[in-house]
């Protein structure tokens, strides 16, 4: 019987993510490839720093010794990384001991097409470029920003944007062309309509199932919807959720006031959120990743 990743919450995530390859990718933007492959060669018995997600690649594997039977957690590498070079990096891996045994290395391309091959719920990296590639086949991405902090919490706390990373952006639209007068009207017409579903919203499901299968009282992931939204604009994310049977455990309606103070009061390990300038200010509180997906992120033309 071929393996099945049936039932697992699947995340996909870039070594530069994992791990600070900082110094190596410098070598390779200074003095080119040849160059970068020795010094990775040279030292891939060095083990490599944790970069900015590797706290929550941390919790989200600690997920499976509170469960029984089979990992319900997987974390997948997807690396630009030649095999040779990519060598550094399992050694990384195995010298923190993280139960990490699948990669793609694709030899200097984008890694990004695995990710709907190893249908991973979510990936992450410090590309732009290849999280907007995994944006566009319809899978949830994130860049996750330098300088990140993690949550002290035992718990696994993730917090999202709504409009753009959760819904899609058709309100958001409304409010970017005609004005917040126009965003209300509309969402208080539409109240009993449900938003369509953005990026997001299949990796919140897979949190969801893994949620349910622990007891509320003893659950170790919390999740949060922290959005700009306030009343009347409210009720339409309510019956949203609602409609696709997924529970959030918290819900902030902010009514534009800044995020960062409510997500550090939240502890959340990682916040998404599809405005770069919210995420940089988040940043400076928590963990952040930038989904540059709608209506605020439009690809600029060469």
């Amino acid at each position: 019987m071929p393996v099945s990743f049936d039932g697992k919450l699947v995340v996909a995530i870039s070594s530069r993510a994992l791990f600070d390859l900082g110094e190596s990718h410098a070598i390779y933007q200074q003095q080119g490839l040849e160059a970068y492959q020795a010094y990775q060669v040279a030292h891939e018995d060095e083990p490599l720093q944790p970069g900015d997600a590797y706290p929550l690649v941390k919790k989200l594997l600690g997920l499976n010794d509170k469960l029984p039977g089979e990992p319900r957690v997987e974390v997948i590498l997807l690396s630009r990384n030649s095999s040779d070079t990519g060598l550094r990096v399992f050694n990384s891996i195995e010298h923190y001991k993280l139960p990490i045994t699948r990669a793609a290395f694709a030899g200097g391309a984008s890694p990004h097409r695995y990710v709907s091959a190893f249908g991973a719920h979510l990936f992450l990296s410090t590309d732009q470029e290849d999280v907007r590639g995994v944006l566009e086949a319809g899978f949830a991405a994130a860049t996750i920003l330098p300088n990140a902090k993690a949550g002290s919490r035992d718990e696994l706390r993730i917090a999202f944007d709504g409009d753009a990373v959760l819904f899609s952006d058709d309100s958001e639209r409304i409010f970017q062309e005609k004005g917040l007068q126009a965003f209300t009207d509309n969402e208080r017409r539409a109240a009993k309509e449900p938003l369509s579903g953005g990026p997001f919203m299949g990796f919140l499901g897979a949190l969801h199932k893994l949620q349910s299968e622990f007891s509320e009282e003893a659950c170790p992931i919390r999740t949060a919807l922290v959005t700009a939204r306030a009343a009347p604009a409210h009720e339409r994310v309510v019956r949203t959720l609602r409609a696709w049977n997924i529970r959030i455990d918290e819900s902030l309606f902010l009514g534009g006031l800044d995020k960062g103070d409510f997500l550090a009061a939240f502890g959340a390990d990682v916040f998404f959120d599809d405005q770069a300038g919210h995420c940089e200010s988040a940043s400076r509180h928590v963990a952040a990743g930038h989904v540059p997906h709608g209506v605020s992120n439009p690809i600029k033309k060469a």
